[in-house]
């Protein structure tokens, strides 16, 4: 997920889309201790996407413009 992806989205997508990430991760998270994960690097991965979406919401919250 690119950040200029999620400039593209409003306020109510990308909340939704943290709420979704953090359930992937919440998932993850558990196979992980249940040995069933194939792809450990996939946790960075949305925790990252996590963080970008974070950014632009905050970003939005203080009308920066960054590009």
């Amino acid at each position: 997920m690119k950040a200029n992806e999620l400039r593209n989205k409003s306020v109510d997508e990308l909340n939704k889309s943290v709420v979704d990430l953090k359930t992937e991760l919440f998932n993850l998270r558990f196979q992980l201790a249940t040995g069933e994960l194939d792809n450990p690097m996939r946790i960075n991965k949305v925790k990252k996407d996590i963080a970008r979406v974070k950014t632009v919401l905050r970003e939005r919250e203080l009308n920066i413009n960054a590009q």
